[in-house]
């Protein structure tokens, strides 16, 4: 039987590794294949598209959030309209942003019955900046996360770096991922047949990353049914590894695995709610109503207010082993008649922030050099990435440019021809100084 699924490429690899510049050599290469593209850009304006080559290209732009996150469901929108002019393609390159944790994306071409059906994950390709990622492997999850779930990793830029310091990072890698192929690159250049169609993504061993790959993330990690009596009863904790903790206190149809099964999904509903803080002494009581308790108190007693005798489900951000939390009746310790751990929602590093600009308008080319410049040198370390589309006095072709922490790189790119002229940029980092860098960069306007 033919197999006529679709193969997908995860493109990944921590800002400024070089994936857009990957995406071009693909889009350009002559493998005679037809490449639907889906970008995702981690910032506040989306610069990525005006950098990729190659209009016949299907290009789809998802910019207001990280694809591994909250616009997951996009990505299986765009999917399925794909799917729909199949004929149109023959491939698929999803670009994740660089603080992408691919686990999740590469999730959903397993979760999904269609998308099982249509779709085949060929790989997850990680790009690994030679000279950077040592200032972000040890303290970026989403960098180590990248590299262990690849299947191929391009180990780019090398001409930055010394042979010996090759050998030290590649040893490295191999110690967080042997099963990935390796390949040095610089410009990202490598044969296609090294990335594309190399059937690649291997079930088990993300299963063996992580053993909870296949299930489902949740905005709480525990859930437990009591079977209470009417009264007041009390929720005592101590001091944990949070000062808060959101809660959600629901009835249930029986103190049952089904019966709390049925109630999961109303709760995350729940979760994505605005929360409703309550201090130690105030009073929880059932209802559909996200409840963040404040824990920064001395003595952290709340109480319990149940109307009816039943069964009710009690959803944890946190597993309440953490902070020693127990529920009382009458004094007696009340224990969950039936409980359930969930797979957390990951997490990205808060940090990390973003600043775009656009603005109309040409730029002295003098000034910018000076401010530029100066931003690298003083700010470099704190600038992860920045990349973006310039519009210089006097050139008639569009400016782009990309940078990495201190280094910077930039070229004239098609002419602007009838098309407005406007600059359009964007740093990631953290640190960042929104009204310096506009300020900033609006000095340097001609």
């Amino acid at each position: 039987m033919l197999n006529n699924q679709v193969p997908v490429t995860v493109l990944t690899g921590f800002l400024g590794s070089g994936k857009t510049t990957l995406l071009n050599r693909i889009l350009t290469e002559n493998h005679g294949k037809r490449i639907a593209v889906i970008e995702n850009e981690f910032g506040e304006i989306g610069v990525d598209n005006d950098l990729v080559i190659g209009a016949e290209e299907e290009i789809f732009e998802m910019n207001n959030g990280c694809i591994c996150c909250t616009v997951r469901g996009d990505l299986i929108r765009i999917l399925g309209n794909l799917m729909k002019r199949r004929d149109k393609f023959d491939y698929i390159m999803v670009e994740t942003t660089g603080l992408a944790d691919p686990g999740p994306v590469a999730q959903t071409f397993f979760m999904d019955t269609e998308m099982q059906e249509k779709l085949q994950l060929d790989s997850v390709t990680t790009l690994v900046d030679a000279k950077h990622i040592w200032q972000h492997i040890d303290d970026s999850d989403e960098a180590r996360e990248q590299i262990a779930f690849a299947d191929v990793i391009l180990l780019n830029k090398i001409d930055l770096v010394t042979e010996g310091e090759l050998e030290q990072l590649e040893a490295r890698i191999r110690s967080m991922n042997a099963a990935a192929k390796i390949y040095r690159t610089k410009d990202a250049v490598v044969e296609m047949d090294k990335i594309l169609n190399v059937g690649g993504f291997d079930l088990d061993r993300a299963m063996e990353i992580d053993p909870q790959f296949m299930e489902p993330e949740y905005p709480f990690e525990w859930a437990g049914v009591y079977d209470l009596s009417a009264g007041t009863h009390e929720l005592v904790l101590q001091e944990g590894p949070d000062p808060a903790m959101k809660v959600a206190l629901v009835p249930v149809s029986a103190s049952t695995d089904e019966a709390l099964e049925s109630a999961v999904e109303p709760v995350v509903m729940v979760f994505s709610d605005d929360e409703h803080e309550l201090s130690a002494g105030g009073t929880l009581q059932p209802g559909g109503h996200l409840i963040a308790l404040n824990l920064t108190a001395d003595e952290l007693r709340f109480d319990v207010q149940i109307g009816r005798p039943g069964a009710y489900a009690l959803f944890t951000e946190h597993h309440p082993d953490e902070f020693q939390a127990q529920l009382f009746g009458s004094g007696t310790l009340v224990k969950p008649v039936v409980e359930r751990e969930f797979k957390p929602d990951h997490e990205h590093d808060d940090e990390v922030t973003s600043v775009g600009i656009t603005t109309p308008g040409d730029l002295d080319p003098d000034r910018l050099n000076d401010w530029i410049g100066n931003l690298l040198r003083t700010k470099g370390p704190d600038i992860f990435r920045m990349k973006g589309i310039l519009s210089i006095k006097g050139q008639p072709e569009r400016f782009v440019f990309q940078g990495v922490h201190m280094l910077f790189d930039g070229r004239p790119d098609r002419p602007w021809g009838g098309e407005p002229r406007y600059n359009s940029l964007i740093f990631i980092g953290r640190n960042l100084d929104r009204s310096e860098l506009t300020e900033g960069f609006e000095a340097c306007l001609a």
